[in-house]
């Protein structure tokens, strides 16, 4: 999971490019980075940690021009080190930067043809290089005299989708040439576009949600459709191509439960009203299946599941309250490295408020349950509140398998739902009953706000990978790559090479220059 931007203005892009990524900081917390366009020069910066961290004014200095892109990372294929934040460079053809969020599902193959076949080096273990190469080497192939227009870059784009399987939205600057952003066939990662009218003409921005657009103050033109390719030249114009006539537009229904912010636009759907959605068929489900059940108090664990949960306590006329506060200072628990920080930081993250928990049976509504960390350790809380009968529903169905389109959702074996039925997970989280969402029900919630939508990529929860393409072998090879055991075999340093475009001197060095 990766949040990504790019734009193409009429004045500078650092600013603008760093406040958009504040606000897409949710998407990952690992690394950040950014990279200008000044002419044919790039200026970039990046570094492992978060957006305010990484970035200072000495750094925001050197960013020059009025293009660029930006990507947050979580990773989820490859190791967490530096030399792997995005965006990713190469120099041949013209130069090029890259950033994606997504999961390339046959990088293994590409890596091979890259050094057989194609000839280039991959100098990470990032599938985004690998992406990176096939588009720089698709390029090549397709341009004649060393004449680059929009027309040779779709071309190119096209032989990147015959090519690449997976999910994949990417945004990438071709050097004095402009900005390219496309999306994979299915339409798996969220890309949406932009548009500012200016005095001095259009400015546009491409970006995985809809929230870094209002935050800058673009008008939500449309989202990139699944197989499309969209370019802005340096001087405004836009173009756009639809690369793959046979697409299936499938996003991944993960989004709408969690990844993506409230307020955001996704494929013409509000997150928000989707999880406003959530809650009424959870509250039916309930009211159906559950109706022995006494419930004096309806709490949300903060924050993704809030409007689900307001839902059911308006439907089950229960009362509403927050019983838990947050520490607005701990990140996603979700997509924190290692079993033991995650447990840590729910202690650390959340804070009962005890009279409301104390004597009464509680209803805790999650936006879903993946490894359990949380729900043990909420339904711990809530009975040390005081708690009589705690009660934990999920928005979503049980998270029974991996996910390979770019969610760090590790194991088999470290899922909570993975070969159990419910009796087992209720007697796991140590709660007195467990509620699950269907899945018909959550796919509902979606397809009422955009009926053009019939299908999603809801692999972590049925198993069904929608690119055809995921075996057991495939399995078993990610989940070794992805399990908290060899996460902790991992050191934090690189033996890559970091080949930065740009080195800023220490402020010692500064100081004595």
């Amino acid at each position: 999971m990766c949040g990504i931007i790019g734009i193409v203005a009429n004045q500078p892009a650092n600013q603008p490019l760093y406040d958009g990524l504040l606000v897409l900081q949710h998407r990952g917390q690992d690394a950040a980075g950014i990279v200008t366009s000044d002419g044919s020069r790039f200026h970039m910066h990046k570094n492992n940690g978060l957006v305010k961290d990484v970035f200072h004014t000495r750094h925001m200095r050197t960013l020059k021009g009025n293009a660029g892109i930006a990507h947050v990372r979580y990773p989820t294929a490859g190791s967490s080190s530096s030399a792997e934040a995005q965006p990713l460079y190469v120099n041949s053809p013209y130069g090029i930067v890259l950033a994606h969020n997504g999961n390339l599902t046959n990088a293994d193959q590409l890596k091979d043809e890259m050094f057989k076949q194609d000839l280039r080096h991959l100098n990470t273990n990032s599938d985004s290089e690998v992406l990176l190469n096939v588009l720089a080497h698709s390029i090549i192939e397709s341009t004649e005299k060393n004449v680059l227009t929009s027309d040779i870059i779709f071309e190119a784009t096209t032989s990147v989708f015959k090519r690449c399987s997976g999910a994949y939205a990417v945004v990438s600057m071709i050097a004095n040439f402009g900005l390219l952003a496309f999306r994979d066939p299915y339409g798996i990662r969220p890309l949406v576009i932009g548009i500012k009218e200016t005095e001095d003409g259009p400015e546009y921005v491409v970006a995985s949600e809809s929230v870094a657009l209002d935050v800058l103050g673009f008008k939500l033109l449309r989202d990139v459709y699944p197989g499309e390719a969209i370019f802005i030249d340096l001087d405004g114009n836009f173009y756009s191509k639809q690369c793959v006539k046979d697409t299936k537009q499938t996003p991944c229904i993960f989004e709408y439960v969690y990844l993506a912010r409230p307020d955001s636009m996704i494929d013409g759907v509000s997150v928000y009203q989707t999880r406003l959605n959530m809650g009424v068929t959870l509250a039916k489900k309930i009211k159906k299946d559950w109706s022995h059940l006494t419930i004096d108090v309806v709490i949300p664990i903060p924050d993704t599941s809030r409007p689900c949960a307001q839902e059911v306590a308006l439907m089950l006329n229960a009362n509403f309250r927050e019983g838990f506060i947050k520490n607005r200072y701990i990140g996603r628990t979700f997509i924190m490295p290692g079993q033991a920080l995650r447990k840590k930081s729910v202690r650390q993250k959340l804070n009962p408020i005890k009279f409301e928990f104390k004597d009464k049976n509680v209803l805790l509504i999650d936006d879903s349950i993946v490894r359990g960390t949380t729900s043990r350790e909420i339904v711990q809380m809530a009975r040390e509140a005081g708690a009589k009968k705690v009660y934990l529903a999920s928005a979503a169905p049980p998270v029974k398998f991996p996910n390979v389109y770019g969610i760090d959702m590790p194991s088999r074996n470290e899922l909570l739902a993975y070969n159990k039925d419910d009796k087992e997970i209720v007697k796991d989280i140590g709660a007195d009953a467990l509620i699950y969402q269907d899945l018909d029900d959550l796919k509902s919630t979606i397809i009422q706000e955009n009926t053009l939508l019939k299908n999603f990529d809801c692999s972590c929860f049925d198993g069904q990978y929608v690119t055809s393409d995921i075996d057991e072998i495939y399995l078993s090879k990610i989940e070794s790559i992805r399990s908290d055991t060899e996460h902790n075999k991992q050191s934090n340093s690189s033996n890559q090479l970091d080949l930065n475009l740009l080195n800023f001197p220490s402020e010692n060095e500064q100081e004595h220059a």
